[in-house]
């Protein structure tokens, strides 16, 4: 599993297959805490597709300093791809990752595609309750409450306790700083005013029992941006890729036309 320099911090990225095979790169860009494990095998062992899941700068095992703005990310996913020297990419966003993928669409990026946005929208709304429980400033106390609003939040009724388990467990390993650096920066994002002049292919995907981005928030999105496509998961949650793995893998699949 490799390591690359991004402007003097060193990122980490697992790429599938090891080997670059395949017609199509794909960057997958996590969400708020997360890491390059919270991708399924179904997403990561598209046929035909060269995987890159990257750990955004102080996330898993990447390096580097927290950021305060998806704009700070979107920068520096951008020069993660200039310098992985990719001719042309899709990049697919989860939740705040899909903030970010947004912002790499507006700015006509000469080597993107296109654009996938997994329980995402141009107005990433966070919960008062969460934000304020995370703020460093409050104690550990506040801190596991946190985590258990976020986990009770964003998986869907269908999901099992194994699964919502492992998802706190990966959260808890999350720097609480980072953490709650995330969710104020997608609290402040809203690109609404500006995702209707996005040319490039796009699907939204999102599931009908999401509680953190509202399923209407991700139609809306598909609405706003010209010929975007969408597809919803039934019975799935925010975590949409892990709660229905095979589902979100073909739809993307399809997209990409590797079926």
């Amino acid at each position: 599993m490799p390591w690359v320099n991004v402007d003097g911090e060193m990122l980490f990225y697992a790429k599938y297959p090891e080997e670059s095979t395949g017609q199509h790169n794909l960057v997958l860009i996590h969400g708020a805490g997360g890491s390059h494990l919270y991708w399924p095998a179904a997403l990561r062992r598209l046929a035909g597709v060269n995987v890159y899941a990257l750990d955004l700068p102080a996330h898993g095992r990447s390096g580097g300093g927290t950021r305060i703005t998806l704009s700070e990310y979107a920068a520096t996913v951008h020069r993660f791809v200039l310098t992985l020297g990719l001719p042309c990419a899709t990049v697919l966003g989860h939740s705040m990752g899909g903030g970010i993928a947004l912002l790499l669409a507006l700015h006509r990026l000469p080597w993107l595609e296109k654009v996938i946005l997994l329980g995402s929208a141009a107005r990433l709304h966070v919960p008062a309750d969460i934000l304020e429980s995370l703020n460093p400033r409050r104690g550990k106390e506040d801190f596991e409450k946190a985590l258990d609003l976020v986990s009770q939040r964003i998986y869907g009724p269908r999901a099992d306790h194994q699964l919502r388990w492992r998802g706190r467990q990966l959260l808890r390993a999350a720097s609480p700083a980072v953490l709650y650096a995330d969710y104020l920066a997608c609290a402040q994002f809203d690109c609404s005013a500006q995702v209707g002049t996005i040319a490039l292919p796009t699907l939204v995907i999102c599931g009908d029992a999401d509680q953190m981005v509202a399923p209407e928030a991700s139609c809306g999105l598909s609405q706003q941006i010209p010929h975007a496509q969408l597809v919803i998961i039934r019975g799935a949650g925010h975590m949409l890729m892990l709660e229905k793995p095979v589902e979100v893998a073909e739809a993307v699949a399809r997209f990409l036309g590797v079926v």
